[in-house]
């Protein structure tokens, strides 16, 4: 019974530390799109490079810890983004977000690969879930990620700089969003039994 008591409130407080992680990584993002908007892109990359170091800043701060996946991109975002500034071709930032997807997708299908769901320590203190179920949605989400590498190859090569940073801003989110709603029905088949025991 006391087991099921603590339970309950971290799964609020990991609610509404996902609610501000999900504030804190979108805010680059927002930073990138209307500096674009104003000053081109080369500004746009430069302070996209700025607010992501802040955004990570910011985690630090507030959650105590740096996630790892904000962490690769970051670190992507500034070796690319530098490029982009120091060479001035847009190409460089461009290909960001192909190249983060694709180092997401490999890392989880090379940890399935190994018998491992690289998610379940991800966000083992998210959700709970059996070991079948870890392993699906990993799956998943590796696939998920090479659709976006391979949607962001086909946007940037067919839309001009200022549409390929509106569907990046107003397009993956809610591709993204709409993904993981649909795994709702995967997490809840898969979910361990926290009130009982079996």
């Amino acid at each position: 019974m006391s087991q099921s008591e603590t339970t309950k409130p971290e799964t609020h407080e990991s609610g509404s530390q996902q609610l501000l992680k999900f504030v804190v990584e979108l805010g680059p993002l927002v930073v990138f799109f209307l500096t674009n908007a104003r000053a081109g892109i080369f500004w746009g990359t430069g302070l996209f490079i700025v607010a992501t170091l802040i955004s990570l800043i910011a985690s630090r701060v507030l959650f105590g810890r740096v996630p790892i996946m904000p962490l690769v991109s970051a670190f992507v975002v500034v070796i690319f983004g530098s490029l982009t500034l120091f060479l001035q071709d847009e190409l460089f930032i461009k290909l960001k977000p192909t190249i983060v997807n694709s180092i997401f997708a490999a890392v989880l299908f090379g940890g399935l690969a190994m018998g491992k769901s690289l998610l379940s320590y991800l966000f083992g203190d998210v959700f709970a879930l059996t070991e079948e179920g870890w392993r699906k949605l990993t799956f998943r989400w590796a696939c998920f990620f090479v659709f976006l590498a391979l949607l962001n190859e086909v946007a940037w090569r067919f839309l001009t700089t200022d549409q390929w940073v509106s569907f990046k801003v107003f397009g993956i989110m809610p591709i993204t969003m709409v993904f993981a709603i649909s795994q709702v029905g995967l997490l809840q088949r898969h979910a361990l039994d926290k009130t009982g025991g079996a």
